[in-house]
């Protein structure tokens, strides 16, 4: 598949898969065996990857990501993004706190057969949890840095 085929499927899977929520999406663009490297314990495959979106979907609301690079080359694409949202529910052990946060990630990908197959994430947690008053320095005391 040419770059510019693998740099829309990831464009396609971060609008319908990430920020949706959109399980016909997931069996669309995810391969059978997807493994996700870094997001703790789930079970590989497309269920798993379900699974982890009803979790964040009960936590999170008005989500947003903005892609601020996106580079491709042979089966691999990069992504660093901007993404918020707004703690509604529990997340990640947080009570809900009902503030939006604001954080950088990065995400790799990589493609097989014309669907991604493997995905590493990077996110500034730290700061995520500061902005959602979960850490000292956070949002309750108005320091975002």
């Amino acid at each position: 598949m040419s770059t510019e085929t693998n740099e829309a499927l990831v464009r396609r899977f971060i609008d319908e898969v990430f920020l949706r929520g959109d399980f016909s999406a997931v069996d669309e663009l995810v391969a059978d065996d997807f493994t996700p490297h870094t997001w703790g314990p789930m079970q590989p495959g497309r269920d798993g990857l379900k699974a982890a979106i009803e979790r964040v979907s009960q936590g999170l609301s008005d989500e947003v990501m903005t892609i601020d690079d996106l580079i491709a080359q042979d089966d691999k694409v990069a992504v660093r993004l901007t993404s918020s949202a707004v703690q509604t529910g529990p997340f990640m052990g947080i009570e809900p706190s009902g503030k939006r946060y604001e954080i950088e990630e990065i995400h790799w990908f990589r493609i097989a057969d014309g669907r991604v197959a493997e995905h590493w994430h990077q996110a500034d947690f730290l700061g995520m949890m500061r902005q959602l008053g979960a850490m000292p320095g956070g949002a309750a005391t108005g320091d975002r840095d």
